[in-house]
């Protein structure tokens, strides 16, 4: 509801005022929240640089390329193909690298042959968040979802891989029917020429950066670090090169947005601190059946809708890790499958809502919700039953 062009940190950043000089949280509650929300802030600031640096590396438009010519100026084949490339990287590179990376690569790549890019560009939004359960590294709730479970990152990664593929079968099932008109109105083969080439320097940064996040989350390191490091070596071969200027790296970060998160942080500590968290402990269903599993990843599904997904995994995790680690990770299921039904439920959804805009679309409220009330119960319920036969196979 803000006024159209101004940063939503024009609303939070006063709101986060008004709760500390009320009394509603306290200086140093305020100021824990902060400390704990930097490494989150430090995360999406190095990928949004990386992101736009890769773009001017041309790494997009390689993208986009190749991705038309293997299409063939089918839409439904491109949809798979969007599936499957958005399903690889949010597990492997993280949701935010889906979001910022590939989003612009669909857009072009639609653009190319014609097609209607609104299927392909949800589904990178719908999977930035159900593709994210695969691997701690995946999402940074599952990184606070991982250390609360106490399980290994190959048992981790073993109880999820189930339910990851049920849930993205069901994403794929709703979108290929929802936008079955879109899939339909055809498009033209790719204009004829040969492959543009791929900025190699671009695509190793990145592949480093992926063994990055890998090898930081086994040392125990926050994965903003390896971000941070890939998006210096682009910008310091950017800025050598004259390719980019200091001003416009800053600009690439979104210093408005990170301070709108960091301010949503605060508010929703002061909610948790006035009540929420004792009344949310007498909502979490006891036991491990199929029923409890169910029943705590609908409330951490709805909590994240609310609040967002990352304070709904902070409040949820201490209520329900002294039940097993199956508790936690249907929390996970939750948050990570849960905020495809609303805008604020994921900060990954709030970062595409803006990348979308840029490229001069318009994304319908109604439109989005009609889409996530199919889509989220499907995805949901098959993969708490996926997790649950996952538990009993694996154990926990």
């Amino acid at each position: 509801m803000r006024p159209w062009g101004w940063p939503e940190a024009v609303v939070a950043v006063p709101a986060a005022g008004v709760a500390v000089a009320t009394g509603a949280i306290s200086l140093d509650h305020a100021a824990a929240e902060a400390a704990r929300l930097g490494p989150v802030i430090g995360f999406l600031a190095a990928v949004l640089v990386l992101a736009k640096l890769c773009a001017d590396e041309g790494l997009f438009h390689a993208c986009g390329a190749w991705m038309a010519r293997t299409a063939a100026g089918r839409p439904r084949r491109l949809l798979v193909q969007v599936f499957a490339v958005a399903a690889l990287v949010t597990a492997v590179l993280s949701l935010d690298a889906t979001v910022v990376l590939l989003t612009p690569v669909v857009f072009a790549t639609a653009a190319r042959i014609g097609a209607r890019p609104k299927p392909h560009v949800f589904a990178c939004t719908h999977l930035s968040n159900t593709a994210s359960l695969l691997l701690p590294v995946s999402n940074l709730t599952n990184l606070l979802a991982f250390a609360a479970s106490g399980l290994s990152f190959t048992r981790f990664a073993a109880l999820m891989a189930l339910p990851w593929l049920v849930a993205i079968g069901a994403e794929y099932l709703v979108i290929r029917r929802f936008f079955a008109l879109d899939l339909d109105a055809g498009a033209q083969a790719p204009p004829a020429g040969g492959p543009r080439e791929v900025p190699a320097f671009a695509l190793a940064t990145v592949a480093c950066t992926l063994a990055g996040f890998v090898l930081t989350s086994a040392a125990g390191i926050d994965p903003a670090w390896a971000a941070a490091a890939g998006a210096a070596v682009l910008a310091g071969r950017a800025l050598a090169r004259r390719r980019t200027t200091p001003t416009a790296i800053v600009r690439a970060a979104a210093v408005p947005f990170l301070a709108f998160v960091l301010a949503l942080g605060i508010v929703v500590r002061a909610v948790v601190d006035n009540g929420l968290a004792d009344a949310l402990g007498h909502l979490i269903p006891g036991g491990t059946g199929l029923p409890a599993l169910l029943g705590v990843a609908v409330l951490a599904a709805v909590l994240a809708n609310v609040i967002n997904n990352l304070p709904a995994v902070l409040v949820l995790l201490p209520l329900t890790a002294p039940t097993g680690p199956g508790a936690v990770l249907a929390v996970l299921l939750g948050v990570n499958i849960g905020p495809n039904l609303t805008y604020a439920g994921s900060l990954a959804t709030l970062v595409w809502r803006r990348i979308v805009r840029e490229h001069d679309t318009d994304v319908e409220l109604g439109e989005f919700t009609r889409l996530g009330l199919l889509a989220v119960p499907a995805a949901l319920g098959a993969a708490v039953v996926a997790l649950w036969a996952s538990l009993h196979v694996i154990g926990g």
